[in-house]
């Protein structure tokens, strides 16, 4: 008899550029297509389950503040839209401590609670990653995840970051066995496009998964704290990130990125400033 075996994957993004908000779609996304989702966020704003719980759900550090070690797997892990079962790291007050330690202390809170050897057909963590540093890395380090995408606009300040993630899987790659799968478009204005985002992925030797399009669906459901999966279930957006979830779900051809030296990002920059001033010209 084969062992059940979760596909594992992060979503890692800067901070602001809408991770949380793919991340979120996609699980809801993965549960309509009946996979059993285990969601967790993994950034210290402990918001990454918002949309599919309702409301801001306790973290992991805070529980264990108030009780100590003496917390049952109902004091951390709520169920959300479509049975999905979240979890949130949480960190520490502004300037104190360490918050990828946040992600470290609720993973081995997490394995002592047995919570990862239930059966999960799929398990999404949310990281945040403005910096890579060794806490925000635990998921791909320790071998967490199968996959690593990331969320990105294609404003320069976010592909500076996404490109400082594939330096990071790049690291973890070759003895750690994590794959890349590639590059999720976030148009999260009407300023992002298309074109520079090809770009990148051409000269880093990554692929864009899918363009998500600037569209009030996603405002709209956010101020209700519900997916579009939930609240539009039948409009257009919620047709990408199913299409995508699907994409996620069989895609078995995953890139060795390659990360851009000093050099290449200052060409990047002017590659960019190129194409908005002919889309302006346009």
């Amino acid at each position: 008899m084969f062992e059940h075996r979760s596909l594992k994957i992060a979503f890692y993004g800067k901070g602001g550029i809408g991770k949380s908000t793919i991340a979120s779609n996609l699980s809801a996304a993965f549960s309509k297509l009946g996979l059993k989702v285990l969601h967790i966020g993994c950034d210290p704003k402990g918001d990454s389950t918002r949309n599919l719980v309702g409301k801001r759900m306790p973290a992991v550090l805070k529980v264990l503040q108030e009780k100590g070690n003496f917390i049952e797997e109902k004091d951390i892990i709520y169920n959300g839209f479509n049975g999905i079962a979240c979890v949130e790291a949480g960190g520490p007050e502004a300037g104190v401590g360490c918050a990828g330690r946040g992600i470290s202390t609720m993973v081995e809170e997490l394995e002592y609670l047995g919570v990862f050897k239930r059966r999960w057909d799929i398990i999404v963590y949310d990281v945040l990653g403005d910096v890579v540093c060794g806490g925000f890395s635990v998921p791909m380090r320790e071998k967490f995840v199968d996959v690593v995408f990331i969320v990105s606009s294609s404003e320069f300040m976010s592909l500076y970051a996404a490109n400082n993630i594939i330096r990071s899987v790049n690291k973890l790659f070759n003895y750690k066995g994590n794959r890349f799968g590639g590059i999720i478009h976030n148009r999260r204005s009407e300023d992002s496009n298309n074109e520079s985002m090809e770009y990148f992925a051409q000269i880093s030797n990554t692929k864009v998964l899918e363009n998500i399009p600037f569209c009030k669906e996603i405002s709209y459901s956010e101020l209700e704290g519900k997916t579009v999966i939930e609240r539009f279930p039948q409009s257009e957006i919620s047709g990408i990130f199913m299409n995508l979830a699907e994409k996620i779900v069989r895609n078995d051809i995953c890139s060795i990125p390659k990360p851009l030296d000093d050099t290449e990002m200052e060409q990047l920059s002017r590659k960019l400033l190129e194409i908005r001033i002919k889309s302006l010209k346009g």
